[in-house]
């Protein structure tokens, strides 16, 4: 693939459709004196052969207002970015912008003064880019690429070098090439290493941590190199839930793989595997996964000759609470991974225990959807080499099938019986209201009732009966 990469690449982008109108804003700049070239990601991507949904065009000859003016006749300009030398256009996945030099003023993430600077010569202007790879750039008027540091060469050996020292300026960009080495299965160079662990996260918000792990999750073909990268520049310490679990060791009757941490890069690739495309359920999967052996950091104990780590589901709901916050403030998508964290064993003790309908109610009730649950078990099954597991498991077909019996495999099980049955039954809303339908619900969970014709019959018989009673004597 990578050798078809040549140093002249007619018609390497091509747009039609509607992506049409990305010609006319080339004409256009080019009309009001502009040299305009695509840059970074989209020119990586179409080198390797992936398609890309954002295209970032960079204009040399004129400034921001010229840029502006030259387009605002047939686009509409979204002025946000504008500051930074960035113009956006509406309804066209297209960034142009002008080049710009950032320069340091303090320790801070945000601690950046930026200028914007339509001076600059294409290189002086790729020399601020992370990568090399990232760092090249298209003219298609031509088919010219402008590679000045060598990017093309990268791509052909499957390397993530930084551009230049202006790399030490941003921390983040540590993170960014563990999200490349997972997404592209690149390693990275050893001096990039060796810059990297000169570097600290600092005062970087939770928000652009969670954007590259949230990349490694969804974009990662092999998540294992971004994690092992992480380890190699010492950076994990920074992630110390995930430090604690290298060299925690496994019983390798059960793990013949090695130890947590080994067993949880194996799990992450087996879960990288089998994407379903749904951004939020990758993401609630994909977390999970990493967080689901945490807990084995403060459980696993040598006892009776083997390594146990007795209760390691519910020790690690904390860590992985703690560690989900360092990455993000969305309490919403911790509070969808943890019971997942919480549970991950339990499709294969139910299936031993050969458990009722209830107990697979209640699950599912707890991690909100079995069919997640098991993309985490079966990710953790294949996470033991040599051991070879299928895509399926005997105990994941049983539960999925109980499941998808009581319409549960997607979803949690609703309460069937609500405050109007109460209140059609002469009762007057109050603090009573919810001890009376928590006690339906619970019956509904064991299997008491199953519809609202015999949830009725039992609401009936428990407001006869003596449990209602002694609670309202």
């Amino acid at each position: 693939m990578t050798d078809q990469i040549s140093r002249f690449r007619p018609g390497l982008l091509k747009f039609e459709g509607e992506l049409a109108p990305v010609n006319e804003v080339l004409a256009l700049l080019r009309a009001a004196g502009g040299r305009p070239f695509f840059m970074g990601g989209c020119v990586r991507d179409a080198l390797l052969g992936i398609g890309s949904k954002d295209f970032d065009i960079e204009v040399f000859g004129l400034s921001v207002a010229q840029i502006q003016k030259a387009l605002s006749a047939r686009f509409e300009i979204i002025s946000v970015g504008a500051a930074f030398g960035v113009i956006k256009l509406k309804d066209l996945p297209v960034d142009v912008s002008v080049p710009r030099r950032e320069n340091r003023v303090g320790a801070g993430h945000r601690d950046f003064e930026v200028f914007v600077d339509s001076t600059l010569t294409p290189k002086e202007a790729a020399e601020r880019r992370d990568f090399t790879i990232n760092a090249i750039g298209w003219n298609d008027a031509n088919g010219e690429l402008l590679d000045f540091y060598e990017g093309e060469r990268d791509l052909k050996a499957g390397v993530i070098r930084h551009v230049s020292t202006k790399f030490a300026e941003d921390p983040l960009r540590v993170l960014r090439a563990m999200q490349f080495a997972a997404r592209f299965e690149f390693t990275v160079a050893p001096e990039t290493v060796a810059v990297c662990a000169t570097l600290h996260p600092n005062d970087l918000p939770a928000e652009r941590l969670y954007e590259e792990w949230s990349k490694l999750i969804l974009k990662g073909r092999k998540p294992s190199l971004g994690l092992k990268f992480l380890r190699e520049c010492g950076w994990l310490q920074y992630f110390p839930e995930l430090a604690a679990i290298v060299d925690v060791p496994q019983d390798p009757v059960w793990h013949p793989e090695g130890c947590v941490w080994t067993h949880t890069l194996h799990c992450m690739d087996a879960f990288a595997k089998k994407h379903i495309g749904d951004p939020r359920e990758d993401l609630v999967v994909g977390f999970a996964v990493l967080c689901h052996d945490l807990g084995k950091a403060v459980t696993t104990v040598m006892s009776e000759g083997r390594w146990r780590a007795l209760g390691h589901e519910e020790a690690g709901v904390p860590i992985a609470r703690q560690f989900l916050g360092r990455l993000t403030r969305e309490q919403g998508l911790i509070d969808e991974v943890v019971p997942n964290v919480a549970n991950h064993d339990k499709p294969s003790a139910l299936f031993r225990a050969q458990s009722g309908d209830n107990a697979v109610r209640r699950l599912a009730l707890r991690v909100g959807r079995i069919d997640r649950l098991l993309r985490v078990d079966l990710a953790d099954r294949q996470g033991r080499p040599p051991q070879v597991v299928g895509d399926t498991t005997d105990h994941g077909a049983w539960l999925l099938a109980k499941a998808q019996g009581m319409n549960l495999d997607k979803g949690v099980p609703k309460p069937i019986m609500q405050g109007r049955h109460l209140v059609a039954r002469g009762l007057k809303p109050g603090k009573e209201f919810k001890r009376i339908l928590d006690a339906a619900f619970d019956a509904q969970l064991e299997g008491a009732f199953a519809d609202e014709v015999a949830g009725n019959v039992w609401l009936d018989t428990y407001l006869a009966g003596p449990d209602f009673a002694s609670n309202n004597s």
